[in-house]
Order: C-alpha cells, then structure tokens, then sequence
C-alpha cells in the first residue's frame, strides 16, 4: 500500500511537533516503499488543472504542429517526442511528451569541458500553444518549492541538518518537467509498455496524474498499482539518495502500463535534480538508521550510478533518446 502523508503541517512550521513527525514519518515511507501520495503540498489545484488543459490542447493538436518542438531540433533533449521513439530496456515506449528544462542559453562547450554541459540550453515552445509556456513554468516555480521543502524534511528525518541538501541545487537544481501522453496500443502490437520498469536517477520526483491510472510500483514480487488520488501528488526517489544513505532511502522500480482501447492516460512528472556540477557523497547516519540501510548502488553492472549528477544525467538521456544522441552526440556513443 502507498502511504498518504499531508505535508501542510510541515510547510507551516517544519519545527513544530507536527512538523516534525511529518519529516519522521516521510522518511520511514522512503526507506519502505519509496512511493508515497502526498498532500496538502501547496500547489493550487486550479494550476494542476491548467497543465493538464494545456497537455491535452498539445496532444489535440496536427502532428505538423506537435513536430514543429521535434526534440531532434536541438541537443539538449527538450522538446517533443514523438510516439514509440523513448526506450526503457531498449524497448520503445508507447508514450510521447514533451520535455521542458530549466530555461538557459546555450554554452559553448569546449573539448575540455564536461560532456554533460552540451545539455544545458532553451526549452522549445509550441507557438501554436501561448498558454502552455505560462502555465508550465507557473507550475515549474510552485513544484521547486515543494521539491525543496521534501528534501528539508528527509534531511531531518535522517537526523541531519535541515540544510544538508542545500549545496547540492546551486547554481540551481537540475528539473526535468515530462509532459506525456500515454494512448491505447493497437491490439496487433500491444506491448503493454507505456513506460518500462526503471529507477530514476536522480532526487525526487513527482507525479501529476489523471484520474486514469496505470502507474505501478515494485513492491518485493509484486507490482502494484497507484490509483489516482485527488489532491495528491505521487512522490517517490531517484537513484542519488538511495546511493548517497547506503539504500536506507530507496529508489523504487516503477513503470506505466498502456491503457485499454479507446483511452488515453496525461500526466505531468516533475524530476526534482542536483545541478549538474553537484557531487553527491555519502551521508553519515546514526546508527539506528544505518543499521537498517540495504546498501546503496543497484546490482545492474551495466547501469552504474554515477557521484557526479551531470554524468548520470547524460547516461540516462542518450540511452533514452536514440534518435538525438545519433543527430547530436555521435562521438559520445562512439566513445
């Protein structure tokens, strides 16, 4: 079961005893399951409607208009996706999406400089969409705040400093906003696969969804479903703090099955990430807590986690989009 955990009490007075036993109870939730609803987060639903009218008015719109973000254009993997050309152990995902970045200028990149600051850049925009970019960074600035305010309250429950996440978001924090669309599959090719089982890389991610479902999470031999729930918002962790506690807080493997004939799923994730020059190091727990870490990297030798987020990030990214890496960074994947 995925607990229900209100954060209001937390965002009033996070030192208050109510404050306190939400940090306390979050941070036993990410060490059990990793997955956890969570309320009284503070973004209005008014907004959360507002990215979810904008998403559905984007996957409304012709393909040529959808193509004009193609995510090919640039290489910092922003922009549109189309159907079946995202992968997840190397099978396609039957889902296209929009991905939006912190919105930057392009660097030049010089032989010397580290890979992964060839995906920093601007977002892309549909201009047959003006609302979109509003409503989107609206909502991009309300998560920012919740994701730190998380990260303040796993801080605590680990028995660390409140501040202990603080460094690891300057010169600003590495989000990833999806905007994805998940379509019924034809019954002649139907995978299942609206997005394979994985970890995320990185923080804490969040979750907007419909009121259709299909999100499920691994739960020892099980994968079980997270039913839509108003008002909340699905939280769960990336690979980093799993690494960074020895596996006391634990990364999830999740996925996303299609939906049934004749419907189509919309959801907004948020990837709450370190700046890309930040180094996560382990973090010295009590012993109470460190008695009960499971250890902190995954046993896949193929898919190491990297301390330095950036090089993490560029990993995921080019094993994700083909297409871009093959347009944009052949001389990565040749090396």
């Amino acid at each position: 079961m995925i607990p229900v955990l209100d954060m209001s009490a937390f965002r009033s007075d996070p030192r208050s005893h109510a404050g306190q036993a939400f940090a306390a109870e979050l941070t036993e939730a990410c060490h059990e399951v990793g997955f956890v609803h969570l309320t009284g987060h503070g973004v209005p639903a008014t907004l959360e409607a507002a990215v979810h009218d904008v998403a559905r008015a984007f996957f409304a719109l012709p393909e040529s208009e959808r193509l004009e973000i193609a995510n090919t254009n640039t290489p910092h993997f922003r922009g549109y996706t189309r159907l079946g050309m995202e992968h997840t152990n190397g099978v396609s995902d039957w889902r296209d999406q929009i991905d939006i970045g912190p919105e930057l200028e392009d660097v030049d990149v010089g032989p010397n400089d580290p890979r992964w600051l060839r995906l920093r850049g601007p977002n892309q925009w549909p201009s047959a969409l003006p609302a979109m970019r509003p409503a989107v960074s609206d909502w991009m600035d309300r998560m920012s705040t919740v994701g730190a305010d998380v990260l303040r309250a796993l801080a605590m429950g680990l028995d660390q400093p409140d501040d202990l996440f603080a460094p690891l978001l300057e010169p600003h924090p590495e989000v990833l906003v999806k905007i994805i669309r998940y379509p019924a599959q034809d019954q002649d090719r139907d995978t299942g696969q609206g997005v394979g089982e994985h970890h995320d890389s990185g923080l804490v991610s969040f979750i907007l969804q419909d009121d259709l479902g299909g999100l499920e999470v691994r739960l020892g031999d099980e994968l079980v479903p997270v039913a839509p729930r108003a008002g909340a918002l699905v939280l769960n962790l990336g690979e980093m703090l799993q690494l960074a506690t020895n596996g006391y807080l634990r990364a999830t493997r999740h996925r996303v099955v299609s939906p049934a004939p004749g419907r189509e799923r919309i959801s907004a994730a948020y990837f709450f990430n370190p700046s890309m020059e930040s180094a996560l190091h382990p973090i010295d727990l009590p012993p109470a807590l460190a008695a009960r870490a499971r250890g902190g990297q995954n046993v896949d030798p193929n898919d190491p986690v990297f301390s330095t987020y950036g090089e993490n990030w560029l990993k995921f990214r080019l094993r994700s989009h083909p297409d871009v890496a093959a347009i944009h960074h052949a001389d990565l994947l040749s090396s």
